[in-house]
């Protein structure tokens, strides 16, 4: 068996246990790491299939997505963040251990990867000329220019919707009134004190 075929099991693997681990652990925090190793996981056997643009927009966006994600839990939960960050230290050993496994799989991929090239040409996800990137765009930009607008604007609508759920009016917070610093008229902001001279102002 080669490097690549072990590679693939191994991240296979990773990829179904993060996945259960996420919907099975109670703790959110450990669900989101959990969930985070998922996505490098699958986006190591995007790269071992050669799709490397596709494992690149796994990393950047659900990764970069989780973070939002669990921003808008913390905020509807309306969590106590100074718990929060009390028992952040009681994180610290599996996000160790998990940023291990991260760094693990990437030394994997990438030993993979060189010894593949060095037998044989690297895969390519491409069916014709051109790399992945450039086929994608074409395809994208192309054939599926309306349904990746409609995409675009399904993800806007729940963004306003997260919004507007987590949007909540608290007594002790401090906001702006837009309206009453516009409408504020000159006598209410000014007073004109005359002081006599040599005496001062008394307050």
């Amino acid at each position: 068996m080669t490097l690549m075929a072990i590679a693939f099991y191994i991240l296979a693997i990773l990829t179904c246990t993060a996945a259960l681990m996420v919907v099975t652990v109670r703790n959110p925090v450990h669900a989101v790491l959990f969930l985070i190793l998922a996505f490098f996981s699958a986006a190591g056997l995007f790269v071992l299939t050669g799709a490397e643009f596709l494992a690149m927009l796994l990393i950047v966006v659900y990764v970069g997505a989780v973070a939002v994600l669990f921003l808008f839990v913390v905020m509807m939960l309306d969590v106590d963040f100074g718990k929060l960050r009390q028992g952040f230290a009681n994180y610290l050993p599996i996000g160790g251990i998990l940023s291990l496994v991260i760094l693990g799989e990437l030394i994997l991929v990438n030993l993979a990867i060189v010894q593949h090239g060095a037998a044989n040409a690297m895969p390519d996800a491409t069916a014709g000329s051109g790399n992945n990137i450039k086929a994608i765009g074409q395809a994208l930009y192309t054939d599926y220019i309306y349904i990746f607008e409609a995409a675009g604007f399904v993800l806007l609508v729940a963004m306003i919707g997260a919004i507007v759920l987590t949007l909540r009016h608290r007594v002790y917070v401090k906001r702006q009134d837009i309206f009453s610093q516009v409408t504020r008229r000159r006598k209410d902001a000014v007073a004109i004190v005359k002081a006599p001279t040599g005496e001062g102002i008394k307050e």
